[in-house]
């Protein structure tokens, strides 16, 4: 069957538009499912020298995403921490700021950081060999939603800024406390 070729691309068009539709139905779904469940990030505060000094950066990196903790198939579409963007991380003494290019600025405060690492990949972006550094992080409650535990995915430009990203930011991270002296630990039990 030979169609003629403004009927072809019709067709096309029209297959194109439908596709497109589909896509866009699903990200606005994403961010409402997620918008109850996660609450709005902080806001990098807007004074000079506010989060104490400057300890890395600005580095160049791509932000991959932010999942909730532990599933990392489980993509947040809520305030645009779903959109996969360039961007500039610095490390402050006071939290990480990822400023990502055409959103809004993400701060991870430091008191909020639970855990810094790697891993090869996070919902849809797969990179290999712990490729991507990893924030753990709460994001504190906005009186709406309750806090919730988040993993955030950045993919440094050059390789040689991701051990240099890991270990400054791993220097945020607050000793852990040590065990109750009521709690038994593992010498203690027999």
């Amino acid at each position: 069957m030979n169609l003629p070729v403004p009927v072809a691309v019709g067709i096309w068009v029209a297959l194109g538009l439908v596709l497109l539709l589909l896509v866009l139905t699903g990200r606005r779904r994403l961010a409402t499912r997620t918008r109850r469940v996660v609450p709005a990030p902080p806001a990098p505060p807007e004074a000079e020298g506010a989060l104490g000094a400057t300890l890395l950066g600005p580095v160049e990196a791509t932000y991959v995403s932010s999942t909730l903790s532990g599933d990392w198939l489980a993509r947040v579409g809520a305030h645009g921490l779903g959109d996969r963007s360039a961007a500039e991380v610095t490390v402050w003494s006071g939290g990480v700021v990822v400023d990502r290019a055409g959103g809004t600025p993400l701060l991870v405060p430091a008191a909020a950081l639970r855990d810094v690492g790697t891993a090869p990949g996070m919902a849809g972006k797969y990179v290999g060999r712990d490729g991507l550094v990893v924030l753990t992080w709460e994001v504190p409650t906005d009186g709406a939603t309750d806090a919730v535990v988040l993993d955030t995915g950045l993919r440094t430009r050059y390789r040689a800024d991701t051990p240099r990203l890991l270990e400054t930011a791993r220097s945020l991270l607050t000793p852990s406390a040590p065990p109750h002296p009521s709690t038994p630990t593992t010498k203690d039990t027999k």
